[in-house]
């Protein structure tokens, strides 16, 4: 079981805690870059959302995914929210695309599509599916764009089940996150709830099985999109009032940003790609990724929105500063010119491409802190 921690008064959950990290910079609000919205507008066609980028000119050779369709999706929901007149145009179009993907006949969607609007297989990955019903749950729970909800109810009720049929930690979690938003709308959803809870036990199993004093983590690894984890631990136990959960959720998040924190200055060092943080042996510091800062920032103001503790927000700020240069080259990954983000950061350079995968990344922690900003 989780170690209890101390307890504040008023929530009842895991503080912050005191740790030996040095003081990030704190990000002021009027300092986020205005919401440029022209690299997503160059990858988007009449079919959907064109998957990759050369340098800023889209890449017609790679196609598309639903990956990133339903990434995209979930920033057309935020910018309705902030009031952008594109918002609904943008979301019918990422809409369409994720219901030509899915495939009844298996209950999943496909993934991948080439330029020739052909579908190279007849499902996806797990992870692929779990992140567009992370997609749907937003756009049922939060848009205010009645026209497109029959369609998204629909594809969100066929998809939902097949989740209790994989393994894979990453799906549950981000098909928990779309539950949670669902919720907040249809709260009254028992097959859907019970979906929820089963999947929320599931992640908070893996987390009793894996955490020793030394290692607060749901796995022996830490790969890709890690905050994710941590992310719907939070909110599943803040929505079922479930205090196992919720502990689980803080401490492994707490953990985790000590973890992305291991310079002088204390700037935010996502786990690279090339090769990962395998329990025991020495984490890749490269190919450092745009959806790892993303992951963080979400998680972050998760934790934030639970505990009232402003320490949360200002770690959401530190890792979305990472976007605009406070790493390790002192580059800015975020291209103000064309509105994109650049792939990747690499041990010598910046990756140049501008995808969509590193376009959205940057868009979403964009927007959930301006929405934050707004709330507040």
């Amino acid at each position: 079981m989780v170690e209890a921690k101390a307890k504040t008064k008023e929530t009842g959950v895991m503080e912050h805690g005191s740790d030996s990290r040095s003081e990030h910079p704190d990000i002021d609000p009027i300092e986020l870059p205005p919401v440029k919205l022209d690299h997503l507008r160059r990858l988007t066609d009449d079919t959907g959302l064109l998957q990759h980028a050369s340098f800023a000119v889209p890449n017609f050779h790679e196609g598309y995914c639903i990956d990133d369709n339903a990434r995209a999706l979930i920033v057309s929901v935020y910018l309705e929210e902030l009031g952008h007149a594109e918002a609904f145009d943008l979301a019918c179009r990422y809409l369409a695309f994720m219901a030509y993907a899915f495939n009844p006949e298996t209950g999943r969607f496909r993934n991948f599509m080439n330029f020739q609007r052909q579908w190279l297989e007849q499902r996806g990955s797990a992870d692929s599916h779990g992140r567009s019903l992370w997609a749907l749950g937003h756009l049922l729970g939060r848009s205010q764009a009645l026209s497109l909800q029959g369609l998204a109810e629909r594809l969100f009720q066929q998809a939902l089940p097949a989740l209790l049929d994989t393994p894979h930690a990453r799906a549950w979690a981000f098909a928990l996150l779309g539950i949670h938003a669902y919720l907040r709308r249809f709260s009254h959803a028992p097959a859907i709830i019970q979906i929820r809870d089963e999947l929320a036990q599931r992640l908070l199993r893996l987390y009793q099985k894996h955490r020793s004093d030394d290692w607060h983590w749901y796995e022996d690894s830490l790969t890709y999109c890690n905050a994710t984890l941590a992310q719907a631990m939070i909110v599943c136990g803040r929505s079922t009032a479930n205090s196992s959960m919720t502990q689980a959720g803080l401490e492994s998040l707490h953990w985790l940003v000590n973890e992305h924190r291991d310079t002088p200055d204390g700037h935010f060092v996502p786990i690279g790609c090339n090769g990962f943080y395998t329990r025991t042996q020495e984490r890749a510091r490269y190919d450092q990724q745009p959806v790892e800062a993303k992951a963080m920032v979400s998680a972050c103001f998760e934790a934030y929105q639970t505990t009232q503790d402003r320490r949360w927000y200002q770690d959401a700020r530190w890792a979305f500063a990472w976007f605009l240069g406070h790493n390790d080259l002192n580059l800015p990954l975020y291209d103000s010119t064309t509105g994109g983000c650049r792939d990747g950061l690499e041990k010598d350079r910046i990756n140049e491409n501008q995808g969509a995968e590193s376009t959205l990344a940057f868009l979403q922690a964009l927007l959930e802190l301006r929405l934050a900003v707004n709330a507040a």
